[in-house]
């Protein structure tokens, strides 16, 4: 990590297939990605408040990384689960939080059920597009009234003819404002919350499709958020991804991969914050001696990378889970909630090693203090993730 090794293949799951020389080059190759055509452009794109996600997901799409867990007749490269969580860790080596963010909502949060579930239409139509790069994605959930209840969102879908009409909104659109297309949750009956759901292939340029705001955050400048809103939008019914009424049942799913994607990214992250931190507070002086040999410093990140080891360790073993087709909700449940708990943790100690520098916009544990504050409220808050594992447990009272 960090500096194009390969790190990340030692704690490769045992029952996935073994990295080879054509793996270990790839992953050489995210790096090369990362340190020519994105690190020097990102103080550009964080000032900006967006980054051009056409030209950067042409470029990983044409060396095969948005679709390396995707099946070799859509364009992917026919991996397991496991080489996508290898790229996402190499991906934490960004110096932003939004632009791996942005990726991994193209590559592993809008098109897994799309590839999973989708008609050969429809995946000729929005998943190798996508997969290539030629197509950017965005993912339809949260709404104002709705963000990690799912089950309440209120956008409908109506039947009329052979299409749907489509009326409400989205809200905190990653990739909103630059989409090509949204893999959009909707209510398409008046049924129970979790079977009247059905997740609709949306391209972005329909009539009636409003960007209404570009909206301005406390972290991830760099990727674009929308909130969107639908006035009648009509769309063809055999856009709807699998079974009608599956889309919660569907969503839940590439929730899993989501969480583990993003418990992957920000391990790197915080791998390169702590060794940033010890290279500053070995340089820098107080009181005659470096920060670093005062005892409550290096203990300190002593810890702070055991603690990030032991969720390493979580999150593959998840994967090895999960890539033999168990439900890993539980543990996924457990990683996304250490994770955003364990990186608030690691930027905030590490911030206090910088001194007056941490506190401004010059080094990259200030910029990952603000983004990072993201992974313990998006894709399901610490709060949901708890009730999640309680569920799990059989903990969680009974209405």
């Amino acid at each position: 990590n960090g500096g194009g090794n390969t790190e990340s293949l030692k704690y490769w799951p045992s029952n996935a297939k073994m990295p080879n020389i054509s793996t270990i080059l790839a992953t050489n190759s995210v790096i090369k990605i990362i340190d020519q055509e994105i690190n020097p452009y990102v103080d550009q794109w964080e000032a900006e408040g967006k980054f051009p996600a056409h030209k950067i997901f042409k470029i990983l799409g044409s060396a095969g990384f948005l679709g390396v867990n995707k099946p070799v007749e859509d364009g992917g490269l026919g991996l397991d689960f496991s080489y996508s969580v290898a790229v996402a860790e190499e991906l934490g080596n960004i110096h932003c939080g939004g632009i791996p963010m942005a990726i991994g909502v193209q590559s592993d949060m809008a098109t897994p059920a799309l590839a999973r579930f989708g008609s050969a239409e429809l995946k000729k139509e929005f998943l190798i597009p996508s997969i290539m790069g030629d197509k950017v994605a965005c993912l339809g959930v949260s709404e104002v009234g709705a963000g990690s209840d799912v089950s309440s969102i209120m956008t409908k879908a109506v039947r009329k003819g052979d299409e749907y009409v489509i009326s409400g909104g989205k809200m905190w659109t990653t990739n909103g404002t630059q989409a090509d297309w949204m893999c959009l949750l909707a209510n398409t009956s008046d049924g129970p919350p979790h079977r009247n759901k059905s997740l609709i292939c949306l391209p972005m340029n329909l009539p009636g499709v409003h960007i209404a705001r570009k909206i301005d955050k406390l972290g991830m400048w760099s990727s674009d958020t929308a909130q969107v809103f639908f006035d009648e939008v009509r769309v063809p019914c055999k856009n709807v991804i699998g079974q009608e009424g599956m889309g919660f049942t569907y969503q839940m799913l590439q929730f899993q991969e989501e969480r583990l994607w993003a418990v992957a990214n920000v391990l790197t992250s915080m791998d390169n914050i702590i060794q940033e931190t010890i290279q500053y507070t070995r340089q820098r002086k107080i009181f005659k001696q470096p920060v670093l040999y005062h005892q409550t410093v290096h203990f300190r990140l002593a810890e702070l990378q055991t603690e990030v080891e032991l969720l390493r360790s979580l999150l593959h073993r998840a994967t090895a889970l999960y890539i033999k087709g168990n439900d890993v909700t539980k543990l996924a449940s457990m990683a996304k909630l250490k994770g955003g708990r364990l990186v608030r943790e690691v930027c905030d100690s590490c911030l206090q090693y910088w001194g007056g520098m941490g506190f401004t916009s010059d080094v990259l544990v200030s910029r990952l203090y603000r983004d990072t504050r993201l992974m313990s409220i998006g894709g399901g808050a610490d709060e949901v993730m708890l009730g999640i594992i309680c569920k799990y447990m059989d903990t969680l009272p009974r209405k």
